[in-house]
């Protein structure tokens, strides 16, 4: 029984790669599953079993009395891993197993994987070196589409550095200039006689860098539809965007005109031909496309961004024929283009490979730097040579999540 490990960059295609392994069509080493049972592991198996358990009303697994979307991210895992195995397959293929979880799940799954080596054989594909597994004894790298299988060697990353002279300043000054722009005081959420968030307190200042933190189900999705406007729980609260209490008569737009966004969710948005290009100016009209002719002033501070990441030569090409770094970085650049008060990136650099990584990373730290726009980041990792200047972390109990204030300094 063989079990793997291997590390894929950005560039290799994915699912034809897992397509061959699954249809008996490997080459090489890993031949030898050409004639075995399969099934895939990932968010995308997991999200198409969630959907058909919605559309024919049932549950799927027979361990299960519930179905699976009723669950937490850690906890759909840990049950469709059982499901997997109650298939009785030769071989599971991992795909990136540990995104989106925290560090608490993280240990818990890879337990459940070396028990698992005793009676299955893994495959696991990943982007991160940090998710490779010590027990597993292959470990191999694919560079590109021939799916070559090259050794794999653990060195530190020293990637190129942006260039980061400049950030080209907004085309117009933003109107809000008060020194606090989220303030939660007491607030607390609950659905269903179930109490998500305690009596959460939380002040965002211009310039400041948080990084927001807490377990899978802990409520930072809730947390973040209240600063967005999003969510009706925070009416008759004390729970202040932008300078105006909430139900105060402001227009949920007042609110997102002061805020950029990034989440993963978004990439699906722009599938259609928009040049790279035209998908970063489109962030100056918060339009899915380009419908409004662009100013020589606007088109001028595009093509100054797409200098700094280095990315001028691929304007003309379409959005979705970047590789998922690429795009990722062009997302966060068209959110923080009119350099807004407050900008989120919800886990922007989960499922990236760890140049990826270092290319995001830096460019949200030269935004930091170099401009004083807010920035909360979620992620459940804390990433070498990210700088938040705070971290807000959500801890679960029994009445709802209370929040910490946790700084950075603590960390190192």
């Amino acid at each position: 029984m063989q079990h793997w490990d291997i590390l894929l960059s950005n560039q290799v295609n994915k699912k034809a790669f897992i397509d061959n392994i699954l249809n008996g069509q490997a080459k090489g080493e890993l031949a030898v599953f050409n004639n075995l049972k399969g099934i895939l592991f990932s968010d995308i198996a997991i999200e198409k079993f969630i959907e058909k358990e919605f559309q024919y009303d049932s549950v799927e697994s027979s361990t299960l009395n519930r179905q699976l979307r009723t669950f937490s991210s850690g906890e759909r895992k840990k049950e469709f891993l059982r499901y997997c195995i109650e298939q009785k397959p030769d071989f599971i293929i991992f795909d990136n197993p540990f995104d989106h979880l925290d560090q608490a799940s993280r240990v818990v799954l890879a337990e459940s994987l070396q028990k698992l080596t005793d009676s299955i054989a893994i495959i696991q594909l990943l982007n991160r070196t940090v998710d490779i597994l010590d027990f597993v004894p292959n470990k191999a790298l694919i560079k590109d589409n021939t799916f070559e299988l090259y050794p794999f060697i653990k060195t530190e990353n020293h990637f190129k550095t942006l260039n980061t002279a400049v950030i080209p300043k907004p085309a117009e000054p933003h109107s809000f200039h008060e020194s606090v722009l989220i303030k939660l005081e007491d607030v607390s959420v609950s659905y269903e006689e179930r109490k998500i968030l305690n009596n959460i307190s939380w002040t965002i200042k211009q310039g400041e860098f948080w990084q927001l933190i807490g377990p899978n189900g802990s409520g930072k999705s809730t947390i973040l539809s209240l600063i967005t406007g999003d969510n009706p729980k925070g009416f008759g609260q004390n729970l202040f965007l932008f300078g105006r209490k909430k139900g105060t008569g402001e227009s949920v737009w007042e609110i997102k005109k002061q805020i950029g966004i990034f989440t993963t969710s978004m990439t699906d948005l722009f599938q259609k031909g928009h040049t790279l290009e035209q998908m970063i100016l489109s962030g100056f009209f918060d339009s899915i496309g380009l419908y409004t002719e662009p100013t020589t002033h606007q088109k001028n501070i595009v093509n100054q961004w797409l200098e700094m990441i280095e990315m001028t030569h691929l304007r003309k090409k379409r959005f979705i024929d970047l590789s998922i770094g690429q795009q990722r970085v062009a997302l966060i650049v068209r959110a923080v283009l009119k350099h807004p008060p407050l900008l989120i990136l919800d886990e922007p650099v989960e499922g990236l490979d760890d140049e990826n990584v270092d290319l995001v990373i830096q460019l949200i730290n030269t935004i930091k730097q170099e401009t004083n726009v807010s920035i909360i980041y979620v992620s459940h990792r804390i990433e070498q040579g990210l700088a938040p200047t705070s971290i807000f972390e959500l801890l679960p109990s029994e009445t709802g999540s209370i929040g910490k204030i946790k700084y950075h300094s603590e960390l190192n």
